[in-house]
């Protein structure tokens, strides 16, 4: 089942109803002053991994604080069953996400959940649609300057995750060890005062295997894509952070939080870009004011 979405429909009202529930209520709690939110027509982020230690939840958590959108797509593994399964890890911090992800939704944001891998016991759901968030298998975007997206995890284009789950589990694993390690690193940094830097980001980048990987898995999402008629494909799964043309394909992968810490985002006028969350904050911290928190490639011409 396919969700669609489209920018001369009606679209639903932003402002916040007469009354919300007192646990999505801002004003049931202490907060700060109101902070400038950057509006975007849709944004897309994926592979979050609640209930992992490697889950930067607070990063997270202040980037949705920083927005407004018509629509959410949460593109998958946004919930990781295969760490709960092993012992419980839920922190406040992750309640924290969930809650604000229920407020966007609770306040017109429309929010859709397409399940990946790691969260495939939703997919028993597809078609549902929980309070104010709607669960589909996949999605059909429409863009404003009309283009048309498909919205998927990527998990399917996985080799290993579909035939080798054994394999898939025991990288996982050891997946999981370099997350943790890399929550130790940023332990330490944090005590000297230097901001979010990511070991396991630095490493997949210069692992040749890893590189190869992800290119083949651009390539076959992208044909994919081409096969459905469609003008690009907006995916996540491979924790990479990335916009690349396939001949008349726009490949879009929104990345991860726990490495990178990006999110993919429409403008309204349909121009797309890739937010790095991480690398606006380390600019914050340097005393620099960036002109906007993207990466330098980001920007894709309509």
């Amino acid at each position: 089942m396919a969700f669609r979405t489209s920018p001369s429909g009606p679209k639903k009202p932003f402002s916040a109803p007469t009354s919300l529930p007192a646990w999505l209520d801002d004003d049931a709690d202490p907060k700060p002053a109101p902070r400038q939110r950057t509006r975007y027509r849709t944004v897309w982020i994926s592979d979050i991994h609640l209930g992992t230690p490697g889950c930067n939840a607070e990063l997270l958590l202040d980037f949705l604080k920083s927005i407004e959108c018509d629509t959410l797509y949460l593109v998958g593994d946004i919930i990781d069953a295969w760490r709960l399964r092993k012992g419980w890890y839920w922190p406040p911090q992750h309640n924290d996400v969930v809650r604000c992800i229920l407020k966007m939704a609770k306040r017109g944001t429309h929010v859709v959940y397409v399940p990946g891998n790691h969260d495939e016991v939703l997919r028993d759901y597809t078609g549902l649609a929980f309070g104010d968030v709607t669960v589909v298998s996949e999605a059909i975007h429409e863009t404003a300057d009309g283009r048309r997206l498909l919205v998927l995890h990527g998990d399917q284009f996985d080799s290993i995750v579909l035939y080798a789950k054994w394999l898939a589990f025991l990288g996982d694993s050891a997946y999981e060890f370099l997350l943790k390690a890399n929550s130790a690193v940023n332990f330490v940094r944090r005590r000297f005062g230097l901001p979010y830097w990511s070991l396991a980001a630095h490493l997949k980048k210069r692992v040749k295997n890893a590189v190869q990987f992800i290119s083949k898995f651009e390539e076959v999402v992208a044909h994919a894509a081409a096969e459905r008629h469609v003008d690009g494909v907006v995916c996540g799964h491979i924790h990479s952070a990335e916009i690349r043309q396939f001949g008349d394909i726009t490949y879009y992968n929104d990345g991860d939080w726990v490495e990178s810490c990006t999110a993919l985002t429409e403008h309204e006028d349909g121009r797309m870009e890739i937010i790095d969350w991480a690398e606006h904050k380390r600019s914050e911290a340097a005393g620099a004011v960036p002109k906007k928190a993207m990466s330098p490639l980001a920007l894709v011409p309509a």
